[in-house]
């Protein structure tokens, strides 16, 4: 099941979801104020993680202390 982060329209909490379906009807309700009027956000990770694996790049961080 995939992990989506969203952001809350009614008070602007951003928090964490995961989601059985992407095509899911269900509405996601804010976890701080209850309201349903929630935004899925783009993770800068994911995308970052994309980008680096089309240029070829690796997904692993360099080690600490390694030359």
């Amino acid at each position: 099941m995939p992990i989506y982060e969203y952001r809350c329209e009614a008070c602007g909490e951003r928090f964490e979801k995961l989601v059985r379906s992407a095509r899911s009807d269900e509405p996601v309700v804010c976890p701080r104020c209850g309201a349903v009027e929630t935004r899925k956000q783009f993770s800068a990770f994911s995308a970052l993680g994309l980008e680096r694996a089309a240029s070829g790049g690796s997904y692993c961080a360099p080690g600490r202390g390694s030359g």
